[in-house]
């Protein structure tokens, strides 16, 4: 189980997935009374640069810009660079040890996150892919090369989160995305393959949940906050 401290406001990160900085600036107007820590992807980083980065942080909130840095390790460490001084608190990096070491070099005070193996992914994908470890296995090995090349934490599935607090300690971050409320787990009609729910993530090792559809789609987005917070604090003292 992961023992750091952090604010239930905090534990939740909001999903930003939507294509305009009106619609994302509305979003977080709704959500912020009950979370401090909202993602911005690719599709409304495209749309906004770093308007809508700006604007959340200049409200006193924390963003994980979800960019999934990937490319020549020199065009990484520029990119990375551009982030100093912005006040972002979480990037994500996705690369071999090269582009991992060249994001390093520039970070500053940014927090990285070494993506892992993708939500979206499964056994079955891997094997298409020619790999032969379980996905599992896979996470393990790239958290651990993150780990050693300084990063400070990971994007992975909750599914294996245990293992690495297991393995890995709480000498790292654990981001999770794929989170679902409970009655939508495994329920065969999503995109995402690796999912879990945000009490169950949070109880066996992920710092962090990132949520987008369940709340930026529901009618009423705090109550869906509201029971999430609900189910972290009750899994984690299930677990004690």
């Amino acid at each position: 189980m992961n023992n750091k401290q952090i604010e239930i406001q905090d534990r939740i990160i909001v999903a930003l997935d939507v294509d305009s900085p009106e619609l994302a600036k509305e979003m977080v107007k709704r959500c912020e009374s009950h979370t401090h820590y909202f993602k911005v992807g690719l599709q409304l980083f495209m749309a906004s640069y770093f308007e809508v980065v700006d604007w959340i942080i200049d409200r006193g909130h924390k963003v994980m810009l979800d960019l999934k840095f990937f490319d020549i390790p020199e065009t990484v460490k520029l990119a990375v660079g551009q982030l100093n001084s912005r006040g972002v608190s979480l990037a994500t990096i996705h690369g071999n040890d090269a582009i991992i070491r060249a994001a390093m070099e520039t970070r500053g005070d940014l927090q990285l996150l070494a993506v892992t193996v993708l939500t979206s992914f499964g056994e079955e994908d891997l094997r298409a892919m020619g790999m032969t470890q379980s996905v599992e296995d896979l996470v393990l090995f790239r958290a651990r090369r993150a780990l050693d090349l300084g990063c400070d934490g990971v994007v992975s599935s909750g599914l294996e989160a245990e293992r690495l607090r297991k393995d890995l300690g709480n000498k790292l971050l654990i981001v999770t995305p794929g989170i679902r409320p409970g009655a939508n787990v495994n329920d065969g009609n999503d995109d995402q393959k690796r999912i879990i729910t945000a009490g169950r993530a949070i109880a066996t090792g992920a710092d962090h949940v990132v949520v987008g559809r369940p709340i930026t789609r529901a009618e009423d987005p705090v109550r869906i906050i509201e029971e999430m917070q609900k189910d972290i604090v009750s899994s984690i003292g299930a677990v004690r």
